[in-house]
């Protein structure tokens, strides 16, 4: 521990498995006082010395509470997401809804809340998690989940637009294919609907990063750290991609 976060209070979703948890885990490490947060609360189990509580970033009163209770925050991490597998003819109105919802209007609800603490203290660092499926790139299947993700890109630019003169910054973390729990489910679904192997499934995701590896939520964790410490103060509006080449 290098204390890069010391005296920071950060406030980090999804934070119970694959890269929020990771994050959680790492700014803990380096001195923040880490609000570790998710829908399901038994996942935070074994985060010793972050403050864990159930957060359903899909309800505004849910937000309003935990930011009451917590009081300002120097950090906010947007990790929870969804990832919807399927084309345009594959989405139904009810998917569009829940993945905007939950990939994107969650972000605006919990940076909503968290800005007036920051503008405070004068001071602040957002960081959210987006995609290398965005504005970036666009792959197959991935249309809703692309489509949320591009506008997660927007909305950050605009927050760190509004807020630069308040000392807040936000940036967007852009990974590639992360080993993750989540994608042990899609792997696992996708598999069952293909009529493929699980490792048949896994070694096509593999393929497609052209360093022929899956990243790791430590190392999208600590291009997080970097972002919300003092280092990058001077970086603001920008995405940044963690991707194993696979936007090239």
């Amino acid at each position: 521990m290098t204390d890069r976060l010391k005296n920071k209070t950060a406030l980090v979703t999804a934070a119970g498995q694959g890269i929020g948890r990771a994050i959680a885990e790492a700014f803990f490490r380096e001195g923040a006082h880490v609000w570790a947060t998710d829908l399901d609360e038994a996942k935070l189990a074994g985060l010793e010395g972050a403050t864990r509580r159930s957060l359903d970033v899909r309800s505004n009163s849910s937000i309003e509470v935990l930011v009451a209770e917590a009081g300002a925050f120097d950090i906010l991490v947007n990790a929870a997401g969804f990832v919807h597998h399927g084309n345009v003819l594959e989405c139904s109105d009810e998917d569009w809804d829940f993945s905007f919802d939950l990939n994107v209007k969650s972000m605006h609800r919990t940076i909503k809340a968290a800005l007036p603490g920051m503008m405070e203290r004068g001071r602040g660092s957002i960081v959210n998690i987006a995609s290398g499926a965005s504005s970036v790139r666009g792959i197959p299947n991935r249309y809703v989940y692309g489509a949320t993700k591009a506008a997660v890109i927007g909305l950050t630019k605009a927050v760190a637009a509004d807020f630069i003169k308040h000392g807040i910054r936000a940036n967007a973390i852009c990974p590639g294919t992360v080993q993750s729990p989540s994608l042990d489910e899609r792997i696992a679904s996708l598999a069952a609907s293909a009529g493929q192997s699980i490792e048949m499934v896994r070694q096509a995701f593999i393929d497609r990063q052209p360093m022929g590896r899956l990243g790791t939520p430590e190392e999208v964790a600590a291009l997080a750290v970097y972002l919300a410490s003092d280092e990058s103060s001077y970086t603001t509006g920008h995405i940044h991609m963690v991707d194993g080449g696979f936007a090239l």
